[in-house]
């Protein structure tokens, strides 16, 4: 009976090539130092024979392992899901694999995370999501990234954090402001605002956007109903059966973010509100089935997957001696949930 035949062996593939071990590796883990023609070669070479890196062996020997380590609050939240795919795209690309994890909007898991992909010998971490308007509580997180970084990791953030990177600043307070100005142009006066947990900035600065245009319409916050609940479909579904029950004379609805106002869309089936008709409704992020609901849903984009791709790539560039700040655009997409003002019942 044969025997198994063994697998390659970077040694031989660097043997095969032509080239130093180290060359072979460097060219594999597509690190600088190394031409984009040999590098090319190498690979065609480790192609040919099959080579596949031993990830494990790697981190033992004290390397790198090639990993880019992703923290979102929800994966199962669209939001999260397209900053994903943009962070998966660019790291594709520069030959990493993408380790996602989940903090489940809780500073003690996002610093749980973060130190397990340190453990694990991450290249880059991009922790995406909002911040936490405390700084206190990403103090132990911000220590950990920075000491990380000293040692040669990588580090990006998405949103507007107390976490020494570089960072992707949604324009969540340009993109509250629109949502608001577009109900108050259509002559909304009575409307309710359902906003996420106040801790997270993203919150705080989307409810900035909404008190702004308020205050250019001559009114302010204290004006109308606001109510924190989760960020998520069930809070925007509870805060808007709370809202309707509290205050039956609003004629619109914001939810700050579409994850929410979806839960919102489905409580006004429930109850036979027309959408736009009797009640109009509208969101931020514009996710992918916003315009696919029914009615579609007038929300305010936000460039998720750019989102991601540009967090990965300033993450993966060297270090700078100043923080690097990427402010993303905003657009209002107006869509069948909003219209005028009702007539008076």
């Amino acid at each position: 009976m044969p025997k198994p035949r063994s697998a390659p062996r970077l040694a031989d593939v660097a043997l095969r090539a032509g080239v130093s071990i180290a060359t072979a590796s460097r060219a594999l883990a597509r690190r600088e130092g190394v031409s984009e023609a040999v590098a090319a070669h190498v690979r065609e070479v480790a192609l040919r024979m099959g080579y596949v890196a031993n990830i494990h062996a790697r981190t033992l020997a004290g390397g790198a392992t090639s990993t880019v380590g992703l923290i979102v609050h929800e994966i199962g939240d669209p939001y999260f899901a397209e900053i994903a795919s943009g962070v998966i795209g660019v790291a594709s690309q520069r030959g990493f694999s993408v380790q996602i994890c989940h903090s489940g909007r809780d500073p003690a898991g996002e610093l749980h995370q973060i130190r397990t992909l340190i453990a694990h010998r991450t290249d880059a971490i991009v922790v995406a999501g909002s911040g936490y308007t405390e700084p206190a509580m990403q103090a132990e997180s911000n220590a950990l990234l920075t000491a990380f970084q000293e040692t040669g990791g990588r580090v990006a953030v998405i949103g507007r954090h107390h976490i020494a990177a570089d960072a992707v600043r949604p324009d969540n307070e340009a993109a509250g402001a629109a949502a608001a100005a577009h109900l108050l142009t259509l002559g909304h006066r009575r409307i309710g605002v359902i906003s996420g947990p106040p801790v997270l900035t993203t919150v705080a600065d989307r409810l900035a956007g909404v008190e702004k245009a308020l205050a250019a319409h001559g009114l302010t916050l204290d004006d109308v109903p606001v109510l924190p609940t989760d960020f998520t479909r069930n809070g925007g579904h509870s805060g808007a059966e709370r809202l309707l029950a509290e205050h039956p004379d609003l004629t619109a609805l914001i939810a700050l973010n579409d994850l929410m106002a979806i839960g919102v869309l489905s409580v006004l089936r429930a109850r036979g509100i027309a959408v736009p008709q009797q009640m109009s409704v509208a969101g931020v992020d514009d996710v992918a089935v916003a315009a696919d609901l029914a009615p579609s849903l007038t929300t305010v984009r936000l460039p998720m997957t750019e989102m991601g791709e540009l967090a990965l790539t300033m993450a993966l560039k060297p270090p700078s001696a100043r923080r690097r700040r990427k402010n993303t655009g905003h657009e209002l997409i107006v869509r069948d949930s909003t219209g005028p003002v009702p007539p008076v019942r």
